[in-house]
């Protein structure tokens, strides 16, 4: 059985696993699972689900989903169709089969903008608020994306392929296949790689200076690219160029800078004078010398880690003052980073370039020491054997995309079997899920139903913020807890669509309103949901699910019942003022809600009484660390951390302690600040030796 076989094989296991126990149908769960994949990438903004197939006109019209508002993604409609195939066998599908579906496609979003069709259907549906976007967004629409999402294999190539135009809107086809899913879910964003085609694509190359020696571990150019041109290919590939935390950071933000909008409008000759460029990353390019010297034709995977901000407002004006962007010339400083180091080095390369920022968009990314922290507490902290069972076993944290598969694939038949009990694929998550369940149980259930991006970049600067203050709270119960929580949140995903009262759709939006709903109405009561009992039993006991599906209820009539004015639920479900209607709502919970509540104080108690515990735990743990790492590894830290003058008088002490190896053994006290001093000096770019990949990381901290 080759690769792609035995992913379509384990997809359909999983699918139909998760199918059956939230009772949903495979194809809903297909689509949950591929559009949170597309949302990742960037593809679209939100997913909400349709699922709609009618006739209208003699034409058979069809939706599966609707990626957000377009008026909050930059003008762009995005509606999806979904196939999921159950057959065991691949299946391909060919050009003329996609089609087909993006016509049906094209036939809703038609039929969207005709009164009569949208009286037609039921009111407060699906297909009703999708139809109801489409129609009050249209003038604000500036490209219309046909997504075609399946299992099975496309035997074409279609990655934004302009394919004619609705009401002189252009539009572009777009498939993700079993192929493209299968390389994105084992490799990461770095699978689906772009290539932006200066010259044969966007008119011509772009002038630049090489930044690099031969000798240099990375090359660097210094380029100018044109507004047009830049707004031009912002156009195709959308949020794709912007590194993914750049992208989160800029949806929460929202606004397109006004600054920038008024230097382009009314100062375009000045733009390259007063704006600070782009920062850029490729994994190659292609290059021509000419007589009037260098120029950049093509660059593969390029990703924007600062400017994000700019590339927004330029591709924004083509539409306000187009006729201005003639004059428009942008900077851009382009490293060239091997797809082997990326992992590595572009952290560091967005960290730098982002540096004037109290809480940047590299602040938050994959090896921040939060992520960090959370994924070395997932691979150490054993949870408790859940009921009818007696083996204990580790939540999966996936900092960066692929561990989890990766980790897996990498071992014999025989240590998989191991690896799948240690770590069983229904307690694996990602920065996306942690978020989700943080910003419910933090009351934002209005900013998760915004979709995974959005709802990460409000998360990432509450928690880089926090962690800015004082890391001391994210320790070991705060991650015990934060399972707990996810336990809850997927007893909830499981639970809701079983229920009478259930709508019949918004399982998303319900569940993160039901959780709010309880934590809001409890700590009016000065009471709190006892995580730390639910991390001991694996599972939600019966009283607190029955007051949560109360609180579940209350949030159905809530978001079903929108306020006038509001055609679109799902739209409704992202708004402050439903939140508030809900929170006015009274729910009557019952005595027995007391059984799994408890006191704030007695919770803050149990977190000291667990972070004495872990600090002698720690201790041992740093020491037996300091005398594994050697005398040596010690006093290079020392040297590399004084050259930069990285270390205060207290913290060069107890490296020189560390360096002197077994002759002077250093306390559990003085191993803790070593640690630390390491942790710290990685995120500067300190990399040991034994651990160093092909392209050293310390010299790019050397600027500062």
């Amino acid at each position: 059985m080759d690769q792609i076989e035995k992913f379509h094989t384990d997809l359909l296991n999983e699918l139909r696993t998760e199918g059956e126990e939230k009772s949903s149908p495979v194809s809903d769960v297909f689509f949950e699972r591929m559009a949170g994949l597309l949302e990742a990438e960037g593809e679209i903004v939100a997913a909400d689900r349709v699922g709609f197939v009618a006739a209208a006109s003699n034409k058979t019209v069809r939706i599966d989903g609707i990626g957000g508002d377009p008026r909050e993604a930059d003008g762009i409609l995005s509606v999806i169709v979904s196939d999921v195939i159950a057959e065991d066998e691949v299946k391909k599908i060919n050009a003329q089969d996609a089609k087909k579906a993006f016509g049906h496609l094209i036939n809703f979003v038609a039929a969207s903008r005709r009164a009569a069709f949208r009286e037609e259907l039921i009111a407060g549906s699906h297909e009703a608020g999708a139809a109801a976007t489409i129609a009050s967004a249209w003038p604000s629409i500036t490209k219309v994306k046909l997504i075609l999402m399946t299992n099975a294999v496309y035997s074409a190539r279609t990655d934004a392929v302009l394919a004619g135009t609705i009401a002189d809107i252009p539009v572009t086809y777009n498939v993700w296949d079993l192929k493209r899913f299968q390389r994105y879910e084992t490799s990461g964003r770095a699978a689906e790689k772009l290539t932006v085609n200066f010259k044969e694509d966007f008119g011509e190359g772009i002038p630049a200076l090489k930044a690099s020696s031969n000798g240099d571990q990375l090359d660097s150019y210094l380029a100018v690219i044109g507004g047009a041109q830049l707004g031009e290919i912002y156009e195709k590939w959308g949020a794709r160029l912007l590194e993914s935390n750049v992208r989160s950071f800029l949806q929460a933000r929202g606004a397109v800078n006004r600054g920038i909008r008024d230097t382009i409008r009314d100062e375009p000759e000045m733009f390259f004078s007063y704006n600070n460029g782009l920062s850029a990353t490729a994994d190659s390019v292609e290059v021509e010398q000419s007589a009037s010297g260098l120029t950049i034709l093509s660059a593969r995977n390029l990703q924007i880690v600062n400017g994000g901000q700019t590339t927004a407002s330029l591709h924004a004006a083509r539409k306000v003052s187009p006729e201005t962007l003639g004059s428009v010339h942008v900077q851009v400083k382009l490293t060239i980073v091997p797809p082997e180091t990326s992992e590595e080095v572009v952290p560091f390369i967005s960290k730098y370039a982002n540096s004037q920022n109290k809480v940047s968009a590299a602040d938050f990314f994959s090896n921040h020491p939060f992520h960090m922290r959370m994924e070395e507490y997932s691979r150490r902290v054993l949870a408790p054997a859940a009921e009818g069972t007696n083996r204990e076993t580790h939540w999966f944290y996936e900092r960066a995309r692929g561990q989890y598969l990766v980790e897996r694939a990498k071992k014999s038949q025989a240590e998989r079997r191991r690896f799948d009990m240690e770590f069983p694929k229904p307690q694996y998550f990602v920065k996306t899920d942690l978020a989700k369940v943080e910003m419910s149980f933090r009351l934002q259930p209005d900013t998760v139903s915004k979709g995974a991006q959005k709802n990460f970049g409000e998360f990432a600067q509450r928690i880089g913020a926090e962690w800015n203050r004082s890391d001391k709270k994210f320790d070991e119960t705060w991650f015990r807890r934060l399972v707990a929580k996810l336990i809850i949140f997927r007893h909830l995903e499981k639970t809701i669509p079983k229920q009478p009262w259930y709508p019949g759709g918004y399982r998303a939006n319900l569940v993160t309103y039901s959780i709010a709903k309880l934590v809001a109405d409890l700590d009016e009561r000065d009471q709190l949901v006892d995580l730390d009992a639910v991390w001991r039993r694996q599972f939600v006991p019966r009283d607190l699910s029955d007051a949560l599906l109360l609180a579940g209820e209350a949030a159905a009539k809530v978001i079903t019942s929108p306020e006038a004015g509001v055609n679109n639920i799902t739209e409704w479900c992202k708004k402050q003022a439903c939140w508030a209607v809900l929170q006015r709502t009274d729910v009557e919970y019952g005595p027995e809600l007391s059984n799994c509540t408890i006191e704030p104080e007695d919770a803050r108690s149990a977190q000291r009484d667990g972070q004495r515990e872990e600090a002698i735990v720690s201790g041992i743990e740093a020491q037996a660390k300091v005398i594994e790492a050697g005398g040596e590894f010690w006093a290079n830290l020392r040297t590399w951390s004084n050259e930069r003058r990285f270390l205060s008088p207290k913290e060069d002490g107890v490296l020189k302690a560390c360096a002197a190896g077994t002759s002077r053994l250093p306390s559990e006290k003085q191993s803790l600040i070593a640690v630390d001093v390491l942790a710290r000096a990685k995120q500067e770019g300190f990399l040991d030796e034994s651990e160093a990949p092909r392209v050293r990381i310390s010299s790019l901290s050397r600027r500062h």
